[in-house]
Parts: structure tokens; sequence; C-alpha cells
């Protein structure tokens, strides 16, 4: 026991602190402690900085821009090849299946998935940060080409007379769909490209920071809606039910519709096959993550369906018999590369700036995930370099755009793969399909490719079940993610990401223009201030008003921080002073009229005359005339007291105003111009303004703003709000005993007896005195 007792000794020492020190005011501080204000290099300076260069250096340049030299020497061959190898055959099955599915989405022959999933992972391996990342097709961003390609691409421009076709229908009109399918393929490898050329100017000119306004409730909300939009679009696949391809604001509404309209046209042999699909893709799924420790490498569910489907399809001959979707032709092999379409970049430029930077947010994202968990960074900027080059390099060879899918990093992931070479692994997969299994797949239903992207979708649904925690943690970024997924579904990806980016920053702009403020307290015996309101046994110094305001200072928020002002001191300051002007001009009338005397001592009745100057509180104020012009003599009035005549004048109860700008992390010219002014406008009816907690950087912008002057100082700004409370005590308690038998005269000095006067008449010296204390009561 008595040990213990003897080690809780120092604990219990060390639970206190005792400081002493002078108290600083931003003038002391700095003549205390010599200011060094961080002189900016020269333009030579930064001139030479830029100009110069080393072997060290442009090796270190060199390896941010090709980070496969930082990572690769590194190589633990006998440690990670083999479970690279693992890993990248089982992403490049996924990937394979995938980039035949996202085909779809994209809007383009399902042969060009495949190419998709192959060439942006080629470039990808030398430029990109991330050693994790399956670079590939993702669904949201395939629709979001996808709704490019239908938009500049429907079928109605590629309708023929279908008298001079074969297979005709009853309106006499088919759609030429080898036409429609090269334009459609030129659009997607065209955007691409613009894509590309997009995110390298990103990169270069360092904006990778832009990802951070895509908050993840805004992601989480945009992911949905996109969820939503690729399952409407895999509907009709699977029911293999034709519509109209719709786009723009309400089009899942549109399609949606239709594809209900038209249900009595599906066919039975195509939903059997999505619906198995999608019921066992999902349950396996399930049982891979249920059972991932278990479990060394997941089932590759996707390919073993995919294989059964296609052998099914071949010996049923469900084309045929059942008139069943199949994929008909895939490409062996790899076409020439073609130059974009240049003409086209006018026409897609808006689309392609949404779909650069959800593309690089998405792939950031999940690489910052990977990043964090094996302890390496990521470099925004260069992950758009490598994004962009992959783009434009893919884009050449009839490719849409390209980030990663969350799916299929896991697979690589948990497979194994511990760097890219897993991903370039699973790119040969890819080549191997590319190159020997395309005819293979021909047979294979488009209904069950359909299904899995269905059946992938899981996750990005489960994200609705984020809403009531964000709820319970912030009601603001419930909002957003709402907001942003009504209008990704109701107005389209990139009309409703933009809705969602600009709502975004609306809460922020409304956040910083309505900040948290409140009066604040000392606990008694400390240097600790918090909220009045917050805790019980809160002091507030007497004669002392605190005010916290928790934002930056600007245009917009200004009129915030004055009505706070006012809300924390009980008045305003302007409305006191014209207030007091106007009791001042009543006064004047009544020494004029011989009702009041003026003397060095103050203002006072005449005995045995009645006051005429009553005036009820409901008068209109008269704003008029109210300057009246001021001189110094000696007097002083206590405003606080009944006065003379009957205007209502809001009492002053502080003598001094603190306002603490522990969270204010700049000001603008506007709001170094008002607080000059608030300064002004307390200071005329006796409050004075101190500052207290402020930053360095705010002293160097009053600086440059011209606020400081004779009237306001330095020596009103203090390093903490305690130090300003210790100022004004001492400062009160030296002025109380320099004039110990000064006291306030009342202006309601009505005595029953009579009062005498050095002078009984009133000589024109006299008036003067009157005028002087006229003059001196309106300072």
């Amino acid at each position: 026991m008595a040990a213990g007792e003897r080690a809780a000794e120092p604990l219990a020492e060390l639970s206190h602190y005792v400081v002493a020190r002078p108290i600083y005011s931003e003038a002391g501080f700095q003549d205390e402690n010599e200011r060094r204000p961080p002189l900016p290099p020269t333009l030579r300076e930064r001139a030479q900085a830029a100009c110069s260069c080393s072997k060290k250096r442009a090796f270190q340049i060199t390896k941010s821009f090709l980070p496969i030299l930082e990572w690769l020497p590194g190589y633990r061959v006998k440690e990670w090849l083999v479970s690279d190898i693992i890993s990248g055959v089982s992403t490049g099955l996924v990937a394979t299946l995938q980039g035949l599915a996202y085909a779809l989405l994209a809007s383009v022959p399902v042969g060009y998935g495949l190419y998709s999933a192959f060439f942006p992972i080629l470039t990808y391996f030398f430029l990109g940060t991330s050693r994790h990342i399956s670079v590939g097709p993702f669904p949201v961003v395939s629709l979001m080409v996808g709704s490019v390609v239908l938009s500049m691409a429907p079928d109605e421009n590629f309708i023929i007379d279908g008298s001079n076709a074969t297979g005709a229908n009853s309106t006499g009109t088919v759609v030429d769909t080898e036409s429609r399918d090269a334009q459609r393929v030129l659009i997607a490898s065209t955007l691409t490209f613009l894509v590309g050329i997009l995110q390298v100017i990103f990169g270069v000119l360092q904006i990778g920071f832009i990802v951070r306004y895509l908050a993840d409730p805004l992601v989480g909300g945009f992911t949905t809606a996109a969820a939503f939009q690729v399952f409407v679009s895999q509907l009709k696949i699977v029911l293999n039910v034709s519509t109209k391809n719709y786009n723009g604001v309400l089009s899942i509404i549109y399609t949606l519709i239709e594809t209900f309209e038209r249900i009595g046209t599906t066919n039975i042999a195509d939903l059997i096959a999505g619906l198995l699909t999608i019921f066992i893709c999902m349950v396996v799924k399930e049982i891979n993550d249920r059972f991932k420790h278990k479990i060394p490498i997941p089932i590759p569910i996707e390919v073993i369906v995919t294989i059964v489907a296609t052998g099914i399809s071949y010996a049923a001959d469900l084309e045929n018999k059942y008139n069943a979707g199949i994929v008909k032709s895939i490409p062996r092999g790899f076409l020439p590369p073609e130059p974009p379409d240049v003409s086209l970049f006018s026409q897609m430029i808006a689309a392609s700036f949404s779909i650069a930077i959800v593309a690089y947010a998405i792939a950031v994202s999940v690489g910052k995930v990977y990043a964090t968990k094996y302890d390496y960074a990521i470099d925004g900027n260069q992950e758009f370099i490598a994004f962009g080059i992959s783009n434009i390099f893919s884009g050449a060879f009839s490719c849409f755009v390209a980030t990663t899918a969350l799916s299929r990093t896991a697979v690589q992931e948990s497979t194994g793969g511990k760097t890219q070479v897993a991903g370039i692994i699973s790119a040969g997969i890819v080549l191997i399909a590319i190159v020997a299994l395309g005819k293979l797949l021909e047979p294979l239903q488009k209904s069950v490719l359909a299904a899995v992207v269905i059946a992938n979708l899981k996750g990005m649904f489960m994200q609705v079940f984020d809403v009531p925690r964000l709820w319970r943690q912030n009601k603001v970024d419930a909002m957003i993610w709402v907001f942003t997924c009504v209008a990704s579904i109701i107005l389209g990806l990139d009309l409703g990401l933009l809705a969602g980016l600009l709502f975004g920053l609306l809460t922020v702009v409304l956040r910083v223009q309505f900040p948290s403020w409140g009066g604040f307290g000392n606990i008694p015996g400390t240097d600790i201030y918090k909220k009045v309101k917050d805790y019980k046994n809160i002091v507030e110094p007497e004669g002392v008003k605190i005010l916290r305001f928790s934002s930056p200072i600007f245009y917009a928020n200004i009129d915030g921080l004055k009505s706070s002002l006012k809300s924390t001191v009980g008045f305003d300051a302007v409305k006191v002073y014209n207030k007091r002007l106007k009791a001042l001009r009543k006064i004047q009338k009544l020494i004029k009229k011989g009702k009041l005397k003026a003397t060095k001592n103050g203002i006072i009745s005449e005995p045995g005359i009645t006051n005429e100057a009553f005036e009820t509180d409901e008068e209109p104020e008269d704003n008029e005339d109210l300057q009246v012009p001021t001189k110094e003599v000696e007097i002083q009035v206590d405003w606080n007291s009944e006065l003379p005549v009957k205007v209502n004048i809001p009492k002053v109860p502080i003598h001094s105003l603190i306002l603490d700008f522990g969270a204010v992390t700049f000001l603008d010219i506007v709001a170094v111009r008002s607080i000059k002014t608030i300064i002004r406008e307390f200071e005329r009816i006796d409050v004075r303004v101190y500052f207290a907690s402020y930053q360095d950087n705010l002293i160097s912008q009053l600086e440059r703003s011209a606020f400081f002057d004779d009237i306001v100082r330095k020596d009103i700004f203090f390093l903490t709000v305690h130090d300003a409370v210790l100022y004004i005590r001492n400062q009160m308690t030296c002025s109380d005993s320099q004039d110990p038998i000064f006291e306030k005269i009342s202006l309601m000095q009505e005595s029953k007896e009579p009062i005498e006067f050095t002078e009984t008449t009133r000589t024109d010296d006299e008036l003067d005195v009157q005028e002087e204390a006229m003059r001196r009561l309106a300072s």
C-alpha cells in the first residue's frame, strides 16, 4: 500500500502546473521577443532553385515520374513472385469476364471490353504509385462513357430502309448495327483519349487536391445512384427486352417505364439464365466474404458461371431454339491503333471533365485504402499522370476509360498480390483471352454478363445503410449523401455529380457564413475560458464580455459577427450612441429654456421647475442632426442612471469587450474595415475592445491592411484571453486608486432644498460652460 502511495505521489505533482510570466500584449511580446518575419525568396533565388540540377535531384525527378524505379529494385523475388503469379492469374480471369460485361455498360461490342482490361495495365505498371489496385473498367465509369456514346450515336441515326435488308421488321426499317457499333467505338475511344489528356494536364498542374472536394458522403451517394443506373441499364438485357436508349434528365424513369410496358416480350431463357447467375454469384460471394480467413483463394464464381453458361448455351443451341441474345462475335487478335476524332472533342468536353475526375477519385480512394494497410504512400498528382497516359495509350487501341474496380482489386490483394507484377500477369491472362479464347465465349448469353454486373453491385447498394449512421453522426453529411444520390438518379450521373458537388460546397459556405459563437467565461482559479451556457460554474469577469467567433471572417459572415456581438453584450452600440445624442439634444433645449443647468460638475435640474421633456419610448427615433460637436471639459456622466429627459437609453453594463480570435484563420479587407468600425462604435460609448488568442498571420494581414494607427494600436492585442482579462483588471484597479474621490453625478439630481451656485445669473461665461458641457457629454 505504501509503495502504491509513493508511486502515486509524482502523478499528483504532475497533474498541476504553475506558470509565472508577464501579461503579454502583442506589442509587449514583440518587444521582449524579437519577431523575425520570414523573408520571401527573391525572383533570382527562385530561378536558381528551379534551374539548378544535380545527379541526385535528376534521379529523384525520374523516380517520381517512373515509380517503378522505386519499388522494382527492392522486389523480393523469393517471397513475392509466387504470390503475385497466383494473384495475377485469379485477377486476370475476373478482369476478362468483367471487361466483357462492362462493355455492355459502355454501349460498345463486348470484345472491346477485353482491350480495355488489357492496355491500361501496360502503362500503369511503369507510372502508377499504387502496388495493389487492378487497373481496368469500372461499372460507374463505364456507364458514364455509355451515356455519352448513346447521346452522340443513338440508334435513330443508323436506321436504314428494311426493304433492302434481311430480317426487316414490321416498320420496314432496321438499324445498321455495323455502322452504329463502329461509330460508337470511335466515340468511346475518342472520349478516352480526351479524358487522358485532361488527367495529364491536371497532374502536370499539380491539382490532385481537386479530389478532396469529392467528400466520402458525396462519393457514397453518387456511386449508389450509379449502381441504380447500372441495374436499370442491365435489367432490360437480363429480360432481353428492347427499348429506346434514353439519355439525360429522367432517362432512368423513361427506361423503367418502357421496360415494364414491354415486359410481356421477355425471353424466358435469358431471364432464367440471368436470375440463376445473380443468385449463384451472390451466394458464393457471401461465402467468400464470411469464410475469407479459411479459404486461401476466393472462389472465382464469375469465371465458373461464365464457362458453364457458355457450355450450356452452345450445347442447347439457345440462340436458334429459344431466340436467346448471345455475344455472337468477339474479335480475335488486336486492331491497329487509330487516331481520335478531334472534331468530337467539343461535344464531349463537359462529360470528359466529370469522367476524368470520377475515374481518378475512385482509383485514388481504393488505392489509399491499401496504401494505408501496407504502409506506403500514394502520390495524387502522379496518379493523375499515370491514368492520363494510360487512357491516352489505350484510347488509341479502341478502349474505353479505365480506372479500378473495388471487387477486382480485392481479388488481387486477397489472393496474395504484393506489387503491380500481379497486375501485369493479369494482363497476360487477358491477352490469352484476346488471342485464343475469344471465339469460345461467343455462345455466351448477354443476360449472363448483365447478371454478373448486377451481382457485383451488392457492395454499392449496401451503402444505403450508411445514411442512418451518417444522420446520427453529422446531419449535413447525410443530406449531402441523399441529395447527391437523388440528383444523380434524376438528372443523370454527370449533372448529378455536379449538383452534389455544388450542394456540398454550399453546405461549407453556409457553415462558414453561420458559424458557432458564444459568450465565454472563466473557470474560477484557472486561466481556462469556456462557453457560459455549457458549464454551471463559469464566471464572467465583472464588466467584461468575451466573444469567441469560430470561423474565418470575411464579407459573407461579417453581419453574423455583428449580430453575435449584439447578442453577447446585450445592446447595440450604434443605437446606444444615437440615443445618447438624442438625449443631449433634449438636454440642450432644456438648458436654453432654463430648466436645466450645466456646470463643470454635471447637468442638474433647477429647483422647483417641472421637467417638460417627457418623451414616450414608442416615439419614432429622429436621426436628424444627432451629431453634437464635442470638446474636452471636466465632466462625467453616468449614462446608466436616470436622466432628466425621458429617452429610453439602453444600459451599458460593461466597460470592456474581448474578441477571442483563436478560431479565426483569415480576414479579408471587408472584415478588417468592419472590425475597425466596431472598435470605434464601442469606444465612443466608453467600451474598450481587445483581441486575444489570434494567430500570427492575422497580425500580418492587419498590418498590410493599414489597420493600426494612433487610435488602434497593437497593445489591445493579447496572446491569450487570460492576458487580456488580467490587463483589464489591473487597469480598472489602477484607475480607481488614482482618483478615489471621483464620483459620478446623476443627471436626475432634483433636490428639495435650494442648491447654492457660484453665480445666480447666467452670464456669457456660464453659457460657454454649458456649451462645453454639452460637447463633452457627446464624447
